[in-house]
């Protein structure tokens, strides 16, 4: 067994690395108290997922969701056949470290495995390895596809090697997922995997800021404000239902003190304003301090 702390294996935008201090203050005080089954319907690179993992080892069941097929793949892939995709990262970083100040070299290498991946006919544990090499080599670990669901991010401008095939963390990372169910669909069908102690945390795709700074290009299909909405309504029945819940988004009063979207839509439930240090444009050099909402139904 591995004695590492399995952290996220990808880098993503809008990870929630930065938030865990806040959602730990706003945990039930007595949740090592008693098992509990813990939900992720949107989950991401998973930060809060494995930080909750190590945590509580009362979570009696886990169950992790996204609608990212490629994404979930991944995650099964690690859990389900972790030999054969660290050796097929292994063979790619051996092939790309010593290319990698080579621009035209690194570059003609990095499209020749996207175009690989957009294929989409090579097994899922291939199809994982190359998901994950083109998040570690792409701009800004972004995951973006276009309508006909072609991943479309170009590479990177990091000046140091990227870390393509960390073994120790992927075997922690399965060790976990052992324990866990993945799911790949809708958010509202883990409800279906409840139990009577349920713990949910909700980071969907970000209501955006400006129309520059979207990634609701994740996935085919838009998030746009009727998802939010229908989201809400998700979160009333399992408020109805007696379920627990933590949900994280943009706060809309960054850009417009009058934006009262997330106050109006979760005015029954509480509202919380955290500090958070996010990207305000493309440009890394762009940003700044602002304030994401936590909202919950604990008390």
């Amino acid at each position: 067994m591995s004695n590492n702390i399995a952290k996220p294996f990808l880098k993503w935008a809008g990870g929630k690395t930065q938030l865990i201090d806040e959602i730990k203050n706003n945990l039930p005080v007595n949740l090592n108290n008693n098992s509990f089954t813990f939900i992720e319907p949107f989950v991401g690179s998973g930060a809060v997922f494995f930080w909750m993992m190590n945590k509580f080892p009362n979570i009696e069941k886990a169950v992790i969701n996204d609608i990212n097929t490629d994404l979930t793949d991944c995650y099964i892939s690690i859990k389900d056949d972790l030999e054969d995709l660290i050796k097929i990262l292994s063979k790619y970083q051996a092939e790309y470290h010593p290319i990698f100040n080579d621009k035209e070299k690194a570059k003609e290498y990095y499209y020749e495995k996207r175009t690989l991946f957009n294929t989409r006919k090579s097994s899922r544990t291939v199809q994982s390895a190359l998901f994950i090499f083109l998040n570690k080599t792409c701009f800004n670990g972004l995951y973006r596809v276009n309508s006909k669901n072609q991943y479309n991010v170009p590479i990177g401008r990091s000046k140091s090697l990227p870390n393509i095939c960390n073994e120790s963390n992927l075997k922690a990372v399965s060790e976990v997922l052992q324990r866990t169910i993945i799911l790949n669909g809708d958010y509202a069908e883990t409800l279906e995997h409840t139990d009577d102690n349920t713990l949910f945390y909700f980071d969907p795709p970000y209501k955006p800021l400006s129309e520059t700074s979207s990634f609701n290009s994740y996935a085919k299909d838009v998030f746009n404000d009727k998802q939010q909405i229908r989201l809400k309504e998700f979160c009333e029945t399992l408020n109805n239902l007696g379920h627990q819940w933590i949900l994280s988004n943009s706060d809309m009063k960054n850009i417009n003190p009058d934006d009262n979207f997330f106050d109006d839509l979760y005015e029954q439930f509480n509202i919380f304003r955290v500090n958070a240090r996010r990207s305000i444009n493309s440009k890394g050099n762009k940003r700044g301090k602002l304030t994401e909402l936590l909202i919950t139904n604990l008390s």
